[in-house]
């Protein structure tokens, strides 16, 4: 390729010298770079006379083409410092289970907006199972709940979204603004199983414990529809950021009292050299898009509203 580029310089050219001042090389090393193309090419690729140089009929041809060639070998270093940026090619990204339609929908908008060119294979995966994808290279990057072993990962910016309880409609504490942990005692605990995210799992029945609310029973749901299927028929209460219980006209949501539960989630891919290119970028974007996500209230039109039964009027003010 470096002798192509010679050659186009002298064709474009006609003169040797001017080619060679061009080319910020001396004229000599430049004569012997193409006598050494002719000779691998097997044709004379320019007529040189006392007149002048012109090119010869191989030579005419192989310009055309070495136009082409060229411009081939920059798209390719083009393509190849994309590929290197993150830019193109596909990236294997593992997302929880209750990740929002929302949520992933805008992440996927993110995502095409900044490399329009890199697929994203978004993947329903649990903390734990994403763990060990990506030890093993089954997963780029995943969206993990802390506390998470985080041995042989880095992790990008940590956003920390605070839960409220779920509760049957008809629940006395739905008339409340806000509801204490304490308060929950009797009633049974709807969670995720713990193989999900046992480090997350332990800490909220840790922190319930240490309000006063030891749950009846812990009732697992791994689907939110579930979740709201079991609080829905009185058979305990749930912790959700809000967005799952919108859903359900017979369920309330409300913040906990002191904001003691809170989600912390972070974006973690491999340690080592091999790491997707793209991989810190998918997290500080996902970072971008919970926050953002974060700051919509569950609440219908952003005004916190008490139940249709309870008196008014009333008004709350919460972080």
């Amino acid at each position: 390729m470096r002798h192509l580029r010679l050659f186009v310089t002298v064709a474009d050219e006609l003169h040797f010298s001017r080619a060679a001042e061009r080319l910020g090389m001396a004229q000599p090393p430049l004569s012997q770079a193409i006598r050494r193309l002719e000779k691998e090419l097997g044709a004379e690729l320019f007529d040189r006379s006392q007149r002048g140089v012109r090119l010869s009929a191989a030579g005419a041809v192989l310009l055309e083409e070495a136009h082409e060639l060229l411009a081939g070998e920059e798209r390719l270093r083009t393509l190849a410092r994309r590929a290197a940026d993150g830019g193109l090619g596909t990236l294997r990204a593992g997302v929880p289970p209750d990740t929002t339609t929302a949520v992933l929908s805008a992440l996927l908008s993110a995502c095409a907006a900044h490399a329009p060119g890199l697929s994203v294979d978004l993947q329903e995966v649990t903390t734990e199972e994403q763990v060990r994808l990506l030890s093993s290279g089954g997963l780029d990057v995943g969206l993990v709940h802390h506390p998470v072993d985080a041995t042989d990962l880095r992790l990008g910016p940590e956003i920390s979204l605070d839960l409220g309880v779920v509760l049957p409609r008809t629940s006395p504490l739905a008339r409340l603004p806000e509801v204490a942990l304490g308060e929950l005692s009797g009633h049974d605990l709807v969670l995720f199983p713990r193989a999900h995210a046992p480090g997350w799992y332990d800490r909220i029945l840790d922190v319930c414990r240490a309000e006063g609310f030891v749950p009846g029973r812990v009732r697992h749901a791994s689907n939110p529809e579930f979740l709201l299927a079991l609080v829905t028929a009185g058979h305990g209460v749930a912790f959700d950021q809000g967005p799952v219980a919108r859903k359900e006209p017979r369920v309330a949501w409300r913040p906990l009292a002191g904001r003691p539960l809170a989600l912390h989630i972070s974006g973690a891919w491999p340690s080592g050299r091999g790491a997707h290119p793209a991989a810190r970028r998918f997290a500080e974007l996902a970072a971008d898009v919970l926050a953002r996500d974060h700051t919509a209230t569950p609440w219908r039109d952003g005004v916190p509203r008490p139940p249709d039964d309870s008196p008014r009027p009333w008004s709350v003010v919460y972080g």
